[in-house]
């Protein structure tokens, strides 16, 4: 804290003490300026950058300077000059770079030598990767958006909130960033300045990212990942010299255009084999991302980024957004890594064969009996096959010595105190990159807003228009609305409105929920929560409650929550909620089928979730019931239909002749353990979080009904094995499996909500899991009291039929392949094949699904649910 206030006091003070430097255009060889072309100097090993109208502008001390100015598609201009006592007025233009074409034929049998540079960047990406031991850098980051059309029904309202196509919505930080091998990566965040609600700092997953890595920023495919050449196809454009060294334009061809790859140009240098610049553009569904990467030499042979360019550009819903991101990396303070402080030579065995068999004769590799950190002292020339082999070597002993090898991504970030409080003159002097006149006009509102915010505080009462917006208290139209009520600093009252929960079935007719809610922070793990739920159903004129404490203490690596419940309510057959009551109402009112089933308990339960650590999870239930036959009490429905009638309340079942039961009491105990031994971690700020999917969850639950203990009437024992997983395949897909068995090991006494129910669905809308639910299956046809099993396979496409359009993938369209199994003592060989359109809209997924009895086709049915990616966002 004190060395980042000293730190802002030496930049304010030195910046206004350097009155002098050098400021300047730069242009192209028709005199238009080049927005965002590089300045790096190599004195200080520091540089900036141009705003967009090619302008720039640096304070410097007195003395001489090499200055080198760099920009994609433009020759490098080098200049060297004399700083005195005042600003040196210099423009710079620069010519367009002319490539060398090397003469080589490319015929069937002779490839492009663009394969034979890429294979060796390629096999000396980890070098590059591993070359930097430790590194800590300035990084100033500048990012402007707006909003460049929408719809039109929305565009007065927008206009009277201030926002429209010329509103930037303006953020820039400067950042002191550390980072060392292999994973951590710390950033102090030393000033922010926002115009707008978006105080993110930028790309940050593209800058700390690499394209040495075979990923990047975790699901874009690299040009430089070893299966690189499964995606892409390369050409070489051609050549040119900088600073002494060849670079070669290498042309980046998708094999197929569309999200996780890119297309562009990436500029390898000849025998570094590594990268000079790129510019790539990729998209996200339907969101064009364009990254310009500039890279300069911090050492001999030890080139790192200096300017990234960021562009993104897309619509959704009518709304079509453009937002342009800047950010400068200086003052590189570097450790290389001495294992690696040599020069490889690197030797393509496939061009060149006959060196390749010379080295073998020579030199072999006998690894892993050869120490590897002797083996880079003594070789020098390796080919990729070798190279390869000893960085896996020696990846794997720098991961035996890892402290925690289970940890993927350790950072942290801490902001300064004093970051928001900056002034205007603070960042008129430390920004590296002067902002133009659209980003000027931008901060002039934010001052106007500011003075505002100042008057209200120091008068203690709000705007007019903040009046009009505040709901404080309590209001008549919360009661049918809803509302919370801040109670104190670490309390709160929730009320649902019981409109939300308004529903229909046969049994209750119309019914409502009223849910009142009290929130209590004891203290930074601890949390307690009373709810009290009342319920009123039209049809049976009967009103029903339960109370609920839950009480729950949770620390950085372990979850305990008790939760109490109680009262008199209904309860679906399936108590993991056969079908949504919404989704019931519907289907009832309209198409005179209801599907949902129900029956009453006066009840009370005891539920404890226990994560000791976080591969284990144990979920365990204690419930005593004293439970009620329910029939139905309407025939109402809006769309009467002759052929139709309601069934009764108690369901179909192939195992009993009746699923009616007598009241009776029933005390039964739940056990479930998921299990998930290879997770893997990341760590922000200390806190260290799964990586959602790095493991496979193994799940074993057991059930068990007590037999003449508090009167109770039911006697079975229930056992399960299960198993989930989901499987990434890059860019070509992703798998979902989810498969389990289980058996009863005792029937002796037991009611039909005591049973195995399976997640089925007979309505159009899909509400459940996609992967752990079947889509034409009755909801309780097939429910069991005998040994079952049951799978799901759900695979996503990257391309399939429709999607083999490169526009239908702009449009974040994907499509996924389906299959559901269930195999119980008393039923049929059930299956399920289906195929859906994902991400409609994106939110709607449309399925088309036939099932099988055995090898008899039955039917084909078309659902209509939410889209995976959106599920997936909810469930976690």
């Amino acid at each position: 804290m004190k060395f980042n206030l000293l730190l802002i006091t030496f930049l304010l003070i030195g910046s206004q003490a350097f009155s002098q430097g050098i400021r300047g255009h730069i242009y192209d060889h028709e005199k238009q300026p080049l927005p965002y072309a590089s300045l790096y100097i190599k004195q200080l090993e520091t540089g900036t950058a141009t705003n967009m109208d090619g302008f720039y502008e640096i304070k410097l001390k007195p003395g001489s300077y090499d200055l080198v100015f760099q920009y994609l598609g433009r020759e490098t201009v080098s200049k060297k000059v004399a700083v005195g006592n005042d600003f040196l007025e210099l423009d710079i233009v620069m010519p367009l770079q002319v490539y060398q074409l090397r003469e080589v034929e490319v015929t069937a049998k002779r490839e492009d030598p663009a394969y034979t540079i890429m294979r060796k960047a390629i096999a000396k990406s980890k070098y590059h990767l591993l070359q930097v031991d430790k590194y800590t850098a300035n990084v100033y980051i500048k990012g402007g958006g707006r909003l460049k059309d929408s719809p039109f029904f929305l565009r007065k309202k927008l206009e009277k909130e201030g926002i429209d196509s010329s509103t930037v919505f303006l953020t820039e930080s400067v950042t002191e960033v550390t980072f060392e091998q292999p994973n951590k990566l710390t950033e102090n965040v030393i000033s922010i300045r926002t115009v707008g609600e978006n105080e993110s700092a930028g790309p940050n997953q593209f800058i700390y990212g690499s394209f040495y890595e075979p990923m990047i920023a975790e699901n874009f495919v690299s040009p430089l990942s070893p299966k690189a050449f499964v995606y892409y196809k390369f050409k070489l454009m051609g050549s040119y010299q900088d600073r002494g060294r060849e670079v070669n334009k290498i042309r980046v061809i998708p094999r197929s255009r569309g999200d996780n790859v890119f297309t562009g140009y990436i500029y390898i240098m000849e025998d570094l084999w590594s990268i000079h610049s790129l510019d790539l553009y990729t998209y996200i569904k339907g969101f064009k991302i364009r990254m310009k990467q500039i890279n300069a030499p911090i050492q001999e042979a030890v080139w790192m980024p200096v300017t990234y360019r960021f562009e993104v550009d897309g619509s959704i819903y009518g709304f079509d957004m453009e937002y342009k991101y800047l950010a400068t990396v200086s003052d590189y303070k570097i450790e290389l890594n001495p294992d690696l402080a040599v020069e490889m030579v690197v030797v393509d065995e496939k061009v060149e064969k006959k060196l390749a068999e010379v080295l073998a004769q020579e030199e072999k590799l006998d690894l892993p009996d050869e120490n590897v950190e002797e083996v880079f002292k003594e070789k020098k020339k390796y080919t990729r096959k070798e190279l390869k082999k000893v960085f896996k070597e020696y990846e794997k002993e720098l991961e035996e010595q890892k402290e925690e090898p289970e940890v993927v991504v350790n950072t942290n970030m801490t902001i300064d105190s004093m970051a928001y409080k900056n002034d205007s003159l603070y960042w008129a002097n430390i920004r590296p990159v002067p902002l133009n006149n659209m980003e000027r006009n931008s901060y002039k509102k934010l001052d106007s807003l500011a003075v505002v915010q100042t008057e209200e505080e120091e008068t203690g009462e709000e705007s007019p228009k903040k009046k009009q917006r505040s709901h404080k208290g309590f209001h008549t139209e919360d009661v049918l609305f809803g509302n919370n009520y801040k109670l104190g600093d670490s309390s709160r009252l929730e009320y649902t409105s019981p409109l939300l929960s308004l529903n229909f079935n046969t049994v209750e007719g119309f019914n409502f929920n009223v849910p009142l809610t009290y929130k209590l922070k004891l203290n930074r793990h601890e949390r307690l929560e009373i709810g009290a739920t009342g319920r009123y159903a039209f049809s049976r004129e009967q009103f029903s409650g339960k109370l609920m404490a839950a009480y729950k203490f949770n620390s950085k690596t372990k979850i305990n929550e008790i939760q109490v419940e109680g009262g008199r309510f209904v309860s679906q057959f399936n108590g993991a909620r056969a079908i949504n009551p919404l989704i019931n109402s519907f289907a009832t009112l309209f198409w005179e089928q209801n599907h949902m089933k129900i029956y009453e308990k006066d009840y009370g339960k005891l539920n404890w979730l226990f994560q000791p650590q976080n591969e284990i999870k144990v979920n365990t239930n204690v419930e005593w019931g004293h439970r009620r036959e329910l029939v139905n009490n309407t025939d109402l429905t809006w769309i009467k239909k002759d052929d139709k009638s309601y069934s009764p309340n108690a369901p179909q079942n192939i195992e009993l002749d009746t699923t009616g039961f007598p009241t009776h009491q029933a005390l039964t105990f739940d056990i479930s353990i998921d299990y998930q031994p290879f997770l893997k971690y990341k760590i922000r700020n200390n806190k260290k979080t799964v990586i959602p999917y790095s493991s496979p969850i193994f799940n074993l639950s057991y059930r068990k009904g007590f037999k003449n203990i508090a009167d109770s009437d039911v006697d079975f024992d229930a056992l399960e094995l299960g198993f989930k997983h989901r499987v990434n395949f890059g860019v070509k897909g992703r798998l979902d499996m989810n498969f389990y068995a289980g058996t009863f090991l005792n029937t002796n006494q037991l009611y039909f909500m005591d049973y195995k129910h399976f997640p089925g669905n007979l309505t159009v809308l899909q509400e459940s899991d996609p992967v752990g639910s079947f889509r034409l299956l009755d909801y309780y046809n097939y429910s069991t009291a005998k040994n079952y099993m049951a799978g799901h396979l759900y695979y996503q496409f990257r391309k399939l039929l429709l999607t083999q359009i490169f526009e239908v993938r702009m449009l974040g369209w994907r499509e996924n392949f389906l299959v559901n199994y269930l195999k119980t003592e008393s039923s049929p060989h059930y299956t399920e094949v289906g195929y859906s359109i994902d991400n409609i809209f994106r939110f709607l997924r449309v399925e088309v699904v036939g099932n099988f009895y055995g090898s008899e086709f039955k039917g084909i049915g078309a659902r209509i649910g939410i889209s995976t990616d959106l599920d997936d966002l909810i469930s976690f």
